[in-house]
């Protein structure tokens, strides 16, 4: 792993504290209901904690993952007060997380082997894709690699605009064509001219239209597909981001995504005003795909690095 750099560091934590106030307020709220008048974790308590976390948006299947954990540890322990709920749960989850979230694999890296980097970015349309594009552009930048962004979403106006805004905002190149361009002839002219400026890093954006798997497959194939003819190997990451504030609606689009295109990473943004940050754990856990960053603010210092302990610690604090 030297050959590895690494590029982002943790952003405070009290922006963490803060974006993730509204969800742990929420589930404290609910979970105190659910213990109350107890003193022994028993069968009403684990039906009533089920209840708690699918409806902080943890997702039908890892909850009964965590619940079964926590009935392991009562059947070990015989005897469990619900004042240790708490810590236990703080316990699973992390646990949880740490089976998906292991090692090194979310810090993203830029392997010295792999110039230009190509890291293509995938999701629907509102869901922050744009904004996380220019986040990241400008952290790569910050941390003195120089980069090129590629308006492969060619069927919005919008999309093109939004993004030469923040290439603008950050202070990179960017390569676009007219609306309605073939987007897999986008992403080869960015790679082409990140071959000739010799850069260090690519993010190429992509339609963020939700159409059947099929047209959704084929079209990322293809801008794949092309792209490798520039750079044989590219992308050396696909990023699927999801908006952490739609809940279950982004496990949807997850799966979605996932059965279209080996996503290798995720990033949930949005997860600042909102009740629903609890489905990071669910969609890490369910897709076995490493969510790398977590979007916590507007700022555009506000796309912090995920980690696990953090995370955990912030939501139990």
């Amino acid at each position: 792993m030297s050959f590895f750099k690494r590029i982002f560091s943790s952003e405070k934590k009290e922006t963490l504290d803060k974006g993730l106030e509204q969800t742990k307020t929420s589930f404290f709220s609910k979970l105190t209901k659910a213990v109350a008048g107890k003193s022994k974790v028993d069968d009403e308590v684990l039906d009533n904690l089920e209840e708690v976390l699918v409806s902080s948006d943890v997702g039908v299947n890892t909850t009964l993952k965590i619940i079964e954990r926590i009935e392991e540890r009562v059947s070990r322990d015989k005897y469990l007060g619900t004042d240790e709920l708490n810590s236990i749960l703080r316990e699973e989850i992390a646990a949880l997380l740490s089976e998906t979230q292991s090692g090194e694999e979310t810090e993203f890296t830029v392997p010295s082997t792999k110039k230009p980097y190509v890291i293509m970015v995938v999701g629907v349309n509102g869901v922050g894709k744009t904004t996380t594009i220019g986040k990241l552009a400008n952290q790569f930048k910050k941390a003195g690699y120089s980069v090129v962004l590629g308006a492969a979403d060619t069927f919005r106006a919008a999309a093109i605009d939004q993004l030469q805004i923040w290439a603008d905002r950050v202070g990179v190149p960017i390569v676009k064509q007219q609306m309605g361009s073939d987007p897999a002839s986008v992403a080869f002219d960015t790679l082409q001219s990140a071959v000739t400026q010799n850069a260090d890093v690519v993010i190429i954006d992509t339609a963020g239209r939700l159409h059947n798997k099929v047209n959704l497959m084929n079209e990322l194939t293809k801008v794949k597909r092309v792209m490798q003819k520039v750079v044989d190997d590219a992308p050396h990451d696909v990023l699927l981001v999801l908006d952490g504030s739609t809940g279950q609606n982004a496990f949807e689009q997850a799966k979605q995504f996932t059965a279209a295109t080996e996503v290798s990473c995720l990033a949930v943004t949005k997860l600042d005003g909102t009740a629903k940050g609890g489905v990071v754990i669910g969609i890490s856990d369910q897709f076995q795909i490493p969510v790398k960053y977590i979007g916590v603010g507007e700022g555009i210092n506000d796309l912090q690095v995920f980690n696990k302990y953090e995370f955990v610690d912030s939501f139990f604090k």
